[in-house]
C-alpha cells in the first residue's frame, strides 16, 4: 500500500489571514499536503479577568471568516473539503496531538517576540521533536526583526530616530513583497473526516460584547474595508492623526495585532506614496517603523515587561494613591480630555494614540502612580493590546524607557485639550454632561464662575467631578520624585 505524501501543519496565532502569509507560503511551497489550525488557547483565555472580552469575539469572528476563506481557496484549486482545524485547550498539547493525528512531518508557524510566546514555542519545538516532527518559524508580523537593524557597533538601537533612518535604508522592495500563497494553494489538504465543527463563542465560555455595534469590522474583509476607507485620507495623515475628534487615523491597529492584514501590504502602499513626496504617507511609514522598533526592544530586552528599560528608574518612588487610581480608572479625574479618553476605552476598547500619551502621562506624572499599573489596565481593555507597543508607550510616557520623553516634560492636559480638541467634538461625544459648556471652558470646567456654571446647568462635584489634582502642584511633585533639578517649565 503506497504511503501518504508528506504533509505539514501551519499553526496560526496572530496571523489570521490566508493571503501574503509567510508560514503558509513556505508550507505550501514545500509540502504537497498542508493543513491549517488555530487553537483557542486556554492558557491565555483562562487568565482573562472577564468572560466578556471584545478581543475574544474579534478573534472568533476572524477565525470563522478565515475558515470560510480557506475553504474557498481550496475549492478554487480543486480541493473540496478544505478549511481551518480549530481546537480549544492548552496550545502546545493541542498542536502536538493534532500533528500526530494528521501524520505531518513538520509544523510551521510565524514568529512571535513576546517572552511568554517564545517560551511556548520552545516548549512546542521540544515536544514535536520528541515525537519526530520538525518545527520551524518565520518572520511575518514585522518588517525587520531581531538583528536586522543594528548600529555600526553591531548593537540594538535604543533611540528611535537613528533606528528609523537605518530601518528605512534596509526596507527595500524585497521586504515589502507579498508571499504568493495562491500560487501553491492546490497543496491545501482536505480536512480529516469527520471534522469537528468550529466552536461557538458560548462554547468557548464567553458571552457576546458590544463589538457588533462598534465601527470595527472583523476579519480579513474588515481589514481591507478599513484600508480602502483610509487610503483617500492618507495624504492628510500627518496633520489629522493627532486630533481625536477627526477621522484621521487608519483604525487598523487591531487588525495588525491579530494579523488579519499583512504588514507588508501596508508598508508597500505607504512606501509607494512616500516616494512621491506624500507627507502623510511618510509619517504613516514612520509609525510602522515605531512598531518594529518596539518589537525589537522587547526581543532584545525582555526585562522591560516588569522593569524600567533604564535600570536607574526602577527606584522611582511611585505612590499607591488608591482614590486617585480609582478616579483615573473610572474616568472621574475632572480633566475632560483625560476622562473622555478613558470613557472611549471603557466603552469601545479603543483609545486614540494621542490620548494614550495624555492619559499615561497623567497617571504617572500627575497622580504619581506606577506605569506598570496603567500598562496592565490597558492590557485588560485595549482591543489592539500588544505587549511591545503598549510597554514601549507607557515607559515613554513615564520617562523610564528607551527613547523616553524627558522626565521634566509633563503634558498639561488642559493645553493638550485646547490644542487637539479645540471645539470639543471628542469631549462632548464621550462626556455628554458637558454638552452645554462653552468651548472656552470645556477644557477645564473647574475654572468657571458660579454664574457660568449655572447658565449651562452644570454642578461641579455632582454632574462632573472637581479636579482630583492641580497641574502645577503635580508637576512640582514629579520633578521631586525624579530628584533632578528642573529646567525651565514649558
Amino acid at each position: 500500500m503506497p504511503s501518504a505524501p508528506p504533509a505539514a501543519l501551519v499553526w496560526l496565532r496572530r496571523d489570521l489571514r490566508c493571503d501574503d502569509h509567510s508560514a503558509l507560503y513556505h508550507a505550501l511551497r514545500r509540502f504537497p499536503r498542508v493543513y491549517c489550525a488555530f487553537v483557542f488557547d486556554t492558557d491565555i483565555l483562562d487568565a482573562l479577568p472577564t468572560r466578556c472580552d471584545r478581543r475574544v469575539e474579534f478573534i472568533h469572528a476572524s477565525v470563522l471568516e478565515l475558515h470560510q476563506r480557506l475553504q474557498q481557496l481550496a475549492w478554487e484549486h480543486g480541493v473540496p473539503g478544505g478549511g481551518l482545524i480549530v481546537r480549544h485547550g492548552p496550545a502546545v498539547p493541542c498542536i502536538v496531538q493534532l500533528a500526530q493525528e494528521l501524520g505531518v512531518q513538520e509544523v510551521l508557524t510565524n514568529r512571535d517576540y513576546e517572552p511568554a510566546a517564545i517560551a511556548r514555542d520552545q516548549q512546542a519545538a521540544q515536544a514535536l521533536h520528541a515525537a519526530g516532527i520538525a518545527f520551524s518559524d518565520y518572520k511575518d508580523q514585522v518588517l525587520l526583526e531581531k538583528n536586522e537593524v543594528l548600529t555600526q557597533q553591531g548593537q540594538p538601537y535604543s533611540v528611535f530616530t537613528p533606528y528609523k533612518r537605518a530601518w528605512l535604508q534596509k526596507l527595500d522592495a524585497f521586504q515589502r513583497t507579498p508571499y504568493p500563497v495562491q500560487r501553491y494553494a492546490q497543496h491545501l489538504a482536505a480536512l480529516p473526516s469527520p471534522s469537528t465543527p468550529l466552536p461557538t463563542l458560548e462554547a468557548l465560555g464567553f458571552t457576546p460584547t458590544n463589538l457588533p455595534t462598534l465601527a470595527l469590522p472583523t476579519g480579513m474583509s474588515g481589514a481591507q474595508q478599513l484600508l480602502q476607507d483610509f487610503l483617500p485620507r492618507l495624504h492628510a495623515y500627518h496633520e489629522a492623526r493627532d486630533f481625536p475628534g477627526r477621522k484621521g487615523v487608519s483604525y487598523l491597529s487591531v487588525h495588525l495585532r491579530f494579523g488579519t492584514i499583512s504588514i507588508r501590504q501596508l508598508a508597500a502602499l505607504a512606501a509607494q506614496q512616500a516616494a512621491t513626496g506624500c507627507q502623510g504617507a511618510q509619517t504613516w511609514l514612520a509609525e510602522l517603523a515605531w512598531r518594529d522598533f518596539y518589537f525589537m526592544i522587547l526581543y532584545h530586552h525582555p526585562q522591560v515587561v516588569t522593569h524600567a528599560f533604564k535600570p536607574e528608574y526602577d527606584d522611582v518612588p511611585w505612590d499607591e494613591a488608591p482614590d486617585l487610581w480609582q478616579a483615573w480608572c473610572a474616568a472621574r479625574t475632572g480633566y475632560p480630555l483625560v476622562d473622555a479618553a478613558m470613557r472611549q476605552l471603557l466603552q469601545t476598547g479603543y483609545m486614540h494614540n494621542r490620548l494614550r500619551m495624555v492619559v499615561a502621562s497623567f497617571l504617572t506624572k500627575h497622580l504619581g502612580i506606577d506605569w506598570r499599573r496603567g500598562e496592565r489596565f490597558f492590557a485588560q481593555h485595549l482591543n489592539d493590546y500588544d505587549l511591545a507597543a503598549n510597554n514601549g508607550g507607557w515607559q515613554w510616557a513615564a520617562s523610564t524607557g528607551c527613547d523616553a520623553q524627558p522626565y521634566f516634560r509633563i503634558f498639561n492636559p488642559i493645553l493638550q485639550s485646547q490644542k487637539f480638541d479645540p471645539q470639543g467634538r471628542f469631549i462632548r461625544r464621550y462626556l455628554p454632561e458637558l454638552a452645554r459648556v462653552p468651548d472656552k471652558h470645556l477644557h477645564f470646567p473647574a475654572a468657571m464662575k458660579p454664574t457660568e456654571l449655572a447658565a449651562c446647568g452644570l454642578r461641579l462635584g455632582v454632574d462632573y467631578p472637581q479636579p482630583i489634582v492641580e497641574h502645577a502642584q503635580a508637576r512640582t511633585r514629579t520633578l521631586l520624585r525624579f530628584q533632578r533639578p528642573s529646567p525651565s517649565p514649558e
